[in-house]
């Protein structure tokens, strides 16, 4: 076998919460895991501020440094984590044939799939200027740190309306930015925006920047028809316009939602081919959260092993 091909029992890719608790457990079960990092090492979580929902840290912690602290804890029971991106895949017969940066090629035996979601931006520059520092893709995991405070939401859809329903409990006041007239989620979702005494639907408004020194104190729309420009005092801007799973190259090869979410079967993460698992958000459009990512994570682990014990 070449350089530039190695044999695996368990290949990992994506390192994430879902990523590295795959390997923790993987890795205890003596399947000497090799995770190989992906474009985000780390994942979305690298790009919170502060994490204050995940067990374990009272004080909270940086995103970052907690994503730090997932490597170290993989590591330390053998984990062999490297940097690169999957490329292509081959997964019609075992041994799975991963290519890694258009040039390495890994035979594994399991496959953990754990790449992940990313936020959809409007690609503002601003929105990525201020984004930790008052902009947000998640009102779950930020919203706490605007509780009394004036936030917007940006989208129509259900993701949208949840976000700012969630929100209205925590601040003193929630504008949703639609583009449209009318906003695209379910009815019921609707209802609940509609029945928010605190939230505010701008119809027919798109952001055109967001401004402020160090931290975000507002947000300049523009009316679709018009073209009037207003500026909303807020001290939030939250993205709510929906996630892309990073699963490109599986489709064809596995079975996916139209979204692109890789479907797994109810309870498990087995998903439609034998010995490929998948772990965290690349499957889950409906928590998003890091904890149930780590539990995803430990899922595909635990049914990887049960797995090559059948073989």
């Amino acid at each position: 076998m070449s350089d530039q091909q190695e044999s695996v029992q368990c290949l990992i890719l994506g390192s994430g919460p879902a990523g590295y608790t795959a390997a923790i457990y993987a890795a205890r079960a003596d399947l000497k895991p090799v995770v190989y990092q992906g474009l985000q090492p780390g994942g979305q979580l690298t790009i919170t501020t502060d994490v204050d929902n995940y067990p374990g840290y009272p004080d909270g912690v940086k995103g970052p440094d907690m994503m730090v602290d997932f490597q170290k804890q993989a590591e330390r029971f053998g984990t062999d984590v490297r940097f690169g991106l999957a490329t292509s895949v081959d997964l019609s017969k075992r041994p799975f044939r991963v290519v890694i940066d258009e040039k390495k090629e890994i035979l594994a035996q399991t496959l953990i799939i754990a790449t992940g979601a990313s936020a959809k931006w409007l690609g503002m520059e601003s929105e990525q200027r201020f984004n930790g520092f008052g902009v947000s893709a998640c009102a779950t995991c930020d919203g706490f740190f605007y509780r009394g405070q004036t936030v917007a939401v940006v989208g129509g859809g259900d993701t949208a309306c949840e976000e700012a329903s969630y929100l209205s409990k925590l601040c003193k006041k929630v504008y949703l930015i639609h583009r449209r007239d009318a906003l695209r989620a379910s009815k019921a979702m609707q209802r609940r925006v509609m029945k928010a005494e605190n939230i505010e639907i701008v119809w027919d408004h798109i952001p055109k920047e967001i401004v402020g020194d160090q931290t975000v104190n507002g947000v300049v729309t523009e009316h679709v028809k018009t073209g009037k420009i207003t500026k909303l005092d807020v001290e939030g801007f939250f993205v709510a316009i929906g996630h892309q799973p990073n699963s490109g190259i599986f489709k064809g090869k596995l079975a996916m939602d139209d979204n692109g979410y890789l479907i797994t079967t109810p309870g498990s993460t087995q998903t439609s081919i034998p010995g490929v698992f998948a772990a965290g958000d690349v499957q889950d459009h409906v928590y998003r959260q890091a904890v149930t990512a780590a539990g995803t994570g430990c899922m595909a682990a635990i049914e990887a092993e049960r797995f090559l014990s059948d073989q």
